[in-house]
């Protein structure tokens, strides 16, 4: 089932401002809240849909991206939360649009009466990291599986934990605050250990304050055929490291090589092909480049320039897989030579004169027609 518009799921539009986007997402979050509507899947799943688009359209480059690129810029449903999102994914990311504290407990526990036990523990999260990723016209055609190397922070051997004495292992603390309305209950991530609910108690030579160390790592990512320059793919738990915590994300932004004589029109693959004016007057069969290789393709007799020729699944598949594989577009080119000999110039001055020889714009057909031919 394809993804709704996020503009729609939040109920703004483009030129919402970042404000209007935090308000309406907050009135979402309020109204499908899983402490409001407990046991509604369809409560929960408005929540987490809400929450998706509102962790798209608060980021300014990724707004911008969804913006050029709709939910494909979104690296096919790998960037975002996705599908496999979680609560706990939720409240970490958002906490802080209520006013509570980012990344603490529940904001509405104080509201609707704490229902989830004295709110749930998290887990610290590792920093993301970023790298750049450049592909080839071919790559980007087929999808390739890469090997990327890069470094990032690993928790050193020998490492051990103990239990926060701040926070008890929970890794929140809850604070009790009198209000006009009575008492107010709210939780935030422990001070001292950042949310995890342990803290270093062992640190190896070599490592860090945090128990980590830098490390060369190789891994493998799969690119879907498809891709985008300017998109981001994100693969889960590949970035840093967060002792006693889980591993941020390795966020892989996709660079497109220029091809030496193709040229990438969204799903399209355009060549532009140049023909001499016996070619195009008599007809001939040439050799073009493509993607999988070269093909012969047949000129008919009488070509004008600019006439397009389609090879049709030529192109490059849609990478939500939705639509079909584009087409190789070659646009031909007469070649009128600016110097010729005698004997060339006696030749053209015989052919002046012919009938054949003049243009007749009746028998040429229109942009209307031309247009016809190119979708059919």
């Amino acid at each position: 089932m394809s993804k709704r518009d996020f503009y729609e799921i939040l109920g703004v539009s483009k030129s919402s401002t970042a404000d209007e986007i935090k308000k309406a997402y907050r009135k979402m979050a309020i109204k499908y809240h899983p402490d409001k509507n407990q046991g509604d899947k369809a409560a929960e799943e408005k929540f987490k849909e809400a929450a998706e688009a509102y962790e798209i359209l608060s980021n300014p480059e990724k707004k911008q991206r969804y913006d050029q690129f709709g939910h494909a810029g979104m690296g096919g449903g790998q960037g975002g939360f996705g599908g496999g999102m979680n609560m706990d994914d939720i409240f970490s990311q958002f906490g802080d649009i209520f006013g509570g504290g980012g990344g603490g407990g529940s904001p509405f526990e104080s509201f609707f009466g704490g229902g989830r036990g004295g709110g749930r523990s998290r887990q610290a999260v590792g920093s993301n990291i970023r790298i750049k990723l450049k592909l080839n016209l071919e790559d980007i055609t087929n999808g390739v599986e890469k090997k990327i190397k890069y470094k990032k922070k690993v928790v050193a051997e020998g490492v051990t934990f103990e239990n926060c004495s701040t926070c008890n292992g929970r890794g929140q603390v809850t604070r009790v605050q009198s209000t006009f309305l009575g008492q107010m209950q709210t939780s935030s991530p422990c001070p001292t250990c950042k949310g995890n609910g342990k803290k270093v108690k062992n640190i190896p030579s070599g490592a860090d304050g945090m128990g980590l160390i830098t490390k060369e790592v190789t891994t493998t990512i799969d690119i879907p055929a498809g891709v985008a320059d300017g998109m981001q793919l994100n693969v889960k738990s590949r970035g840093n490291e967060m002792p006693g915590g889980v591993a941020g994300d390795l966020i892989v932004l996709i660079e497109e090589i220029k091809h030496d004589t193709l040229e990438r029109d969204g799903n399209n693959i355009i060549y532009n092909l140049h023909v001499s004016f016996p070619q195009a007057a008599l007809g001939d069969e040439v050799e073009v480049p493509t993607v999988s290789g070269k093909v012969r393709i047949k000129i008919e007799a009488g070509t004008q320039s600019g006439k397009v020729l389609r090879l049709r699944g030529k192109g490059i598949p849609d990478v939500n897989g939705g639509y079909r594989t584009g087409d190789q577009l070659i646009y031909v080119n007469v070649f009128t030579p600016n110097k010729l000999n005698s004997e060339e110039k006696s030749i053209m001055q015989q052919l002046l004169g012919s009938e054949n020889f003049t243009p007749d714009p009746t028998k040429e057909k229109g942009l209307f027609d031309k247009m016809k031919d190119f979708f059919n």
